[in-house]
């Protein structure tokens, strides 16, 4: 099977107290999808249950996201959630928190 990729989004979800990576990773999933609407279906001759959808999350520790939870939030398609090195963390003044920043890129396939 080979894939063409038709789309791709991008995203950023912070979780501004509490250091957490999945919801911060989910809000840059829904960031992406806010921005985005597909007209080409019929066009194309494709349906949404056709798409083949990889979403690649950038996080500083890639073992605190939730992969299940996060696709979730796609709601068609095949989805595939894979979690790289990436996103940022950035101290509160007095240290005792910070800000989780995730980063999403949602890439979109169609079977040829």
């Amino acid at each position: 099977m080979t894939l063409n990729r038709w789309i791709t989004e991008m995203g950023l979800g912070v979780d501004v107290h509490g250091s957490d990576y999945t919801k911060a990773a989910k809000r840059a999933v829904s960031d992406a999808l806010r921005h985005s609407s597909l007209n080409f279906f019929d066009v194309a001759g494709k349906s949404v249950s056709d798409m083949h959808v990889e979403v690649v999350i950038g996080a500083t520790r890639v073992d605190a996201i939730d992969s299940e939870s996060v696709a979730k939030e796609i709601p068609y398609g095949t989805v595939t959630v894979t979690v790289v090195p990436g996103g940022l963390d950035v101290a509160s003044p007095d240290g005792h928190d910070q800000l989780t920043m995730v980063n999403a890129a949602i890439l979109v396939s169609f079977e040829e």
